[in-house]
């Protein structure tokens, strides 16, 4: 697959006929995508827990109350014990990947030790867990009308509050009511 066919760096936007949990109304973040499958992060549906659950967690001390109540969300339903950071600065994390030009994931702990001491990404999306898909799979249920697809935009990621980033990426398409969405696909 080449670098023009990849969805890495992008949204998926669940169609309405995705309805199973944690999928409905999703938006996932594309970190990977080729031949061997697709990897994203959920930013969209928010957990029970705050960073500060999760620092206190692995015995990371925390004083800034501002980052201790930074929410936690559910990245997709795979390895939902492990975190996961969604940030633009791409640093020198000892587990980061670099999605693009624009965009890093990192899984390493040295990131939150930073994020924790205040000296970490100025922001970052912080996940439990990710979505996986399996070579083909994604392409599968893109072309079966289950996700929309399109360019992230950091707006949506950090800026907009997490129950409005289902409609904020749909409006980012054009698509003005969700509820015109139609739950089949075209072909022509």
């Amino acid at each position: 697959m080449s670098i023009a066919n990849t969805f890495a760096g992008q949204f998926l936007i669940a169609m309405p006929s995705l309805a199973e949990p944690p999928f409905a109304r999703g938006v996932a973040f594309l970190c990977q995508h080729g031949e061997d499958g697709a990897v994203g992060l959920l930013i969209n549906q928010i957990s029970e827990y705050r960073l500060g659950d999760v620092l206190a967690q692995m015995k990371l001390p925390c004083e800034d109350p501002e980052v201790a109540d930074y929410p936690v969300l559910i990245g997709g339903p795979v390895q939902q014990e492990r975190g996961f950071v969604l940030h633009r600065e791409h640093g020198h994390w000892d587990s980061s990947y670099r999605i693009n030009d624009d965009w890093s994931v990192t899984t390493s702990r040295d990131i939150l030790v930073a994020m924790a001491r205040g000296d970490g990404p100025r922001r970052a999306v912080v996940t439990l867990g990710y979505a996986g898909w399996e070579a083909g799979q994604l392409e599968q249920e893109v072309m079966e009308n289950a996700w929309l697809t399109t360019r992230a935009d950091e707006h949506i990621v950090f800026d907009t509050p997490i129950e409005e980033r289902w409609f904020a990426a749909t409006r980012k398409m054009g698509v003005r009511d969700p509820s015109q969405l139609a739950g089949y696909a075209g072909h022509a």
